[in-house]
């Protein structure tokens, strides 16, 4: 073989053997694993008041594992307009005098076909023994009406879930605690 054929199959014989030391498996190459984003709930509606009270809550009290009937006070309470959230994906409501979170209760909204609906609102009309004028004279003890169609906050019985014919019903202590923070025209946010 003279040095011109020598120097033409020179590439050709690097290449087989690099090839020749090459398994013929090919590895598995290992993916970094991908960040699991962070569950957040289905909300039908919000603005962001619920997911925030929600993390101011769990900062000043902790855990917002709350059983039906239990709610959370601030130690002190500051002279301030006050504010609601309700929270119908959570089943809370928050409770602000200012920009100080006073306030985390359970509740019960509204039942399939009898939603609480969702929005924003204002305290109307208050009474501290309430009647529902649609529901059997049902007691509707420390009410905060914000809806014309008779639909409010008030004291009532808290299963776990949603049973109300629309109301949002507090726990009595909780609603006893609240009636004389609120004053008409208090803003009422609810999301879910």
């Amino acid at each position: 073989m003279n040095r011109t054929t020598a120097l033409r199959f020179a590439p050709l014989a690097l290449v087989a053997a690099l090839l020749a030391g090459c398994a013929t498996t090919p590895t598995k190459v290992v993916e970094a694993p991908r960040p699991v984003p962070t569950a957040q709930l289905p909300y039908e509606w919000t603005n962001g008041h619920a997911p925030k009270a929600t993390q101011q809550a769990k900062a000043q009290f902790g855990s917002l594992a709350l059983k039906p009937g239990q709610y959370l006070w601030a130690a002190t309470i500051p002279d301030a307009p006050a504010k609601v959230v309700i929270d119908r994906m959570q089943q809370l409501m928050f409770v602000y005098k200012g920009d100080a979170l006073v306030g985390v209760s359970t509740i019960s909204s509204g039942k399939k076909g009898k939603e609480t609906p969702l929005g924003y609102w204002k305290v109307f009309r208050k009474q501290v023994k309430g009647f529902s004028r649609k529901y059997d004279n049902a007691p509707m003890p420390y009410m905060q009406m914000y809806d014309e169609m008779g639909i409010a906050f008030h004291g009532g019985a808290l299963p776990g879930y949603p049973a109300s014919h629309g109301c949002v019903r507090l726990p009595l202590e909780f609603a006893k605690k609240l009636y004389p923070l609120t004053q008409m025209g208090t803003e009422v946010v609810i999301e879910g």
